[in-house]
This record gives structure tokens, sequence and C-alpha cells, in this order.
């Protein structure tokens, strides 16, 4: 045991308690693997604002925010207001409902490639359903991702996820099942475009974050996206935003919206549902109506992409509804204030390392906040190769996470995102707690690149 982990230990005893419960009835004492870090994840109990609390009574500034999903901080009252009036009118009704008319028509408005929009219960649904959809309306087989992203573990888009990127990345996921799904360079025009030609004849959807979340919230450079939809539009694939991170949160209209390159087709999460479980297709609506159950009525060949027993239930709707409300009439000081927020954030994790001995180097765009360990000090890490290939995230990402967590701060990935119930206190103790940490890194032997 090191001494991060000793440290960690000691404050934690309920949280060993449960893990243990935990590992005798859920596989690794986890639902999501993401929530498991050695020795034992701590077990949160409640969350308000910028902050959560585990069972053991610590608090933490909090960077994760449920999967990055609350931008306005946990348990805001605009949101709790309206589902506890909704709570007395019943739980799942499993029918259509009004709210999801409302929802789908201010995602319509605020999202500017939507005409139409189609809900199921989580992000992964959605990337799934929108990869089948562009399949069944191109008649084509082939999709291209790019490698080191993530849409959720579905298995045709589980592909080159992690470096190695030539490597399984999971058992019981047979080959055939992916055979048709290749990958693309984020950030590498040239060759991103001689991959969509080789295959443009068989090619149904170029499917991308167009700020790549799992390696550091990277965003394109320019051109970039716009060579891709154009080179999408001349072979007759669509283009699809995976913006289930970004949507909402870089902007109101998304990154499409910042970048001004419109996408066919759109998945969103997370913030749309204002905290409750959500997954969005939206897009064109030709496309869109090749869902239509009227197909099925008429004896046709539906495209298949039901949403699951709580697809578009009334909480997650009005839920949903709240969050967009509230953003769509503060938008104008809230997104500019939240961007400042992040650059302040991403500067100053940089420079409290340093102060420390450590070379870090933060990615991100607007509140999203990615911090890397280069192991070579002029490197500018703008694809996810380079974030794999030329860092030492991976050796000390658990270390980072439990060194913060005894300053106050819960970080996933090394980084995170901002909400609006960060104010310029918890910046401060956010980047001292940084600063800390680095500094007991370097005290323990870490070998990690020093500033010259």
């Amino acid at each position: 045991m090191n001494a991060a982990e000793e440290a960690y230990r000691r404050p934690r005893q309920e949280s060993a308690l449960l893990y243990e419960r935990a590992r005798r009835v859920i596989p690794g004492g986890v639902s999501h693997t993401v929530r498991y870090y050695p020795p034992y994840p701590a077990f949160m109990e409640r969350a308000q604002g910028g902050r959560i609390w585990d069972v053991d009574g610590n608090s933490y500034l909090d960077l994760w925010l449920g999967h990055y999903t609350h931008i306005l901080g946990h348990a805001p009252d605009c949101i709790l207001e309206p589902l506890r009036q909704a709570l007395g009118r019943g739980l799942n009704w499993g029918h259509a409902n009004e709210h999801a008319v409302e929802l789908a028509e201010l995602i319509c408005e605020l999202v500017p490639s939507a005409r139409m929009a189609r809900f199921c219960c989580s992000g992964t649904e959605a990337t799934m359903f929108a990869a089948r959809l562009a399949r069944g309306f191109t008649r084509r087989r082939m999709i291209l991702k790019v490698r080191g992203s993530w849409h959720g573990p579905s298995s045709d888009l589980a592909v080159a996820i992690t470096f190695p990127f030539e490597e399984p990345e999971s058992t019981g996921i047979p080959p055939e099942t992916q055979q048709f799904t290749a990958t693309l360079p984020f950030n590498e025009t040239e060759e991103t475009l001689k991959i969509i030609d080789r295959h443009a004849a068989d090619l149904a959807a170029v499917i991308l974050d167009p700020i790549v979340g799992a390696s550091g919230f990277l965003p394109p450079q320019r051109g970039y996206l716009e060579a891709v939809r154009q080179a999408t539009q001349a072979c007759g694939a669509l283009l699809i935003f995976d913006e289930i991170i970004t949507g909402f949160r870089v902007g109101l209209g998304g990154a499409q919206g910042v970048f001004g390159v419109l996408p066919d087709l759109t998945t969103l999460g997370k913030i749309a549902g204002g905290g409750m479980p959500i997954g969005v297709v939206c897009g064109r609506a030709d496309i869109m109506e090749a869902s239509t159950p009227i197909l099925q009525a008429r004896k046709q060949t539906p495209l298949l992409i039901g949403g699951g027993t709580f697809s578009s239930n009334h909480l997650s709707m009005l839920s949903g509804l709240a969050m967009l409300r509230h953003l769509r009439r503060h938008a104008d000081t809230f997104y500019p204030r939240l961007a400042a927020a992040g650059e302040r954030l991403r500067r100053g994790i940089e420079w409290a390392m340093a102060e420390s001995g450590i070379v870090a180097q933060c990615t991100g765009y607007g509140s999203l906040v990615g911090v890397n360990f280069p192991r070579v000090y002029d490197v500018t890490l703008d694809t996810p190769w380079k974030v794999h290939a030329m860092t030492s995230n991976a050796a000390y990402g658990d270390e980072l996470r439990l060194r913060l967590m005894e300053h106050g701060v819960f970080a996933v990935h090394g980084g995170g995102a901002l909400c609006t119930e960060h104010g310029d206190s918890d910046l401060e103790a956010i980047i001292e707690a940084y600063r800390l940490a680095g500094r007991e890194m370097v005290e323990a032997g870490l070998s990690v690149a020093r500033p010259r």
C-alpha cells in the first residue's frame, strides 16, 4: 500500500465496509466501470450545488458533476420544484405525454440541425440508434468513428476506444459485429479524407464528438469539421455529431452552434435531461421519419429504434424542459461566465502543477477541463493519439485522484467540468488542491516530467 492509498483509507472506513458488501452482490462493486478506482471508491450520500459528500462525511468540490450532467450544480431549485409537483401525478406512465412534445419542440428550437427528435433512456442508446438510423436511411453498412472516442458500449461502436487501438476492447463481442465499423484520426484532415474516400461507396455515416471528450475535451482544428462535412455530403453519407457531453454545455446550440458546422443527426443526453435519465436522437426530418411506427401500420418494414420502458417518461421530460428553459433565459451571460471560469481553471492548474515541479498541459473548451502529463516538453496535445501515446496520464490518473480527494476535490480522468455553483473561492481552492497534490506526487518520487 502506497502513501496515497493509506491516507485515502483512514477517513473512509464506511466506504470500505460498503465496498465489501457491494462486491458480494455487484461484480467489482459498481455498475459503471468508470466509478471504480483503487483501493475502493468512496460511496456518496448527498450532493448540493458544486459539492458532494460521502458516507464518511467527507466533502468534495465536485468536478465530475454526475458525468458532466449538472451544469447548474446538484439539486437546483428550478429543476426540483417541477419534479416535486409532478411526483403526485404518478411515476412512469408508459404513454405519450405533452411534456415530450414540448421538450422535442424546444430541442428543435435550440439545436441548429434538429428538425425532429426522438427520446430514449441513455446516451448509449442514442448513439446506437443514430448509427442504425444512418444505415437504414442510406442502405449502406459502414460507420466511421474517431480513434480514441467513446460513444457508449454498444457492440458496433466499441472500437478503438483505448490505446493501443489495434487490440480488442472487450471479450464477448464477436468480430463480425464490428466488421462494418472502421476508424479515422481526429484533427488529421488529410488522412481522414483519405479514409472517407476509401469507404465512400458503402459509407453510411461518420460519427464523431465535435470536441472529443474521452481524450481530454480536444476541440477541432480550424477546417477539420468543415472538411468532414463536405466529404460526407459528397459521397452521400451522413454526419452524426455525438453531443452528449457538449450539447447545451459549450453553448445553447451545442458545439455545432459554436463551430457553425451542422450534422445530419445529433445525439444528446446528460444536460438535456436536467439530471434525469435521457437520450435524444435528433436531426433532419427526412432521416428521422424513417423511424416512424406508422410504417409498420402500413405493413412496411420499420427502422426500429424503439426507446425502452422509460423513454420519454414525464419526469425526465419535465426535468429537461426546466433545464433548457433556464439555459435559454440566461444564455447571454451564462455561457461566457462559465467559459471564463474554465479558462481560468485550465491555466491555474498548469501554474499550480508547475509550482509543484510537474509539467501539465490542460486541454478543453468552455467549462470542460482536461489535465494531461506530457512526457516531452514541446508536444501540442491536439489528437487522441498524442494524448494516449505521449503522456503519462494512465500512470498518474489514480494517484492524482486520491491525492485531490485528500484536499477536498473530486475529479475523474484528471479533470472534469464546472457548474454555475463553483464560485471564485471554489476555483482558488481547486487550483490549490492541484498544487498540493502535485507536490505530494513529486515527494513520492513519481517520475513525472519536470519544468526546465
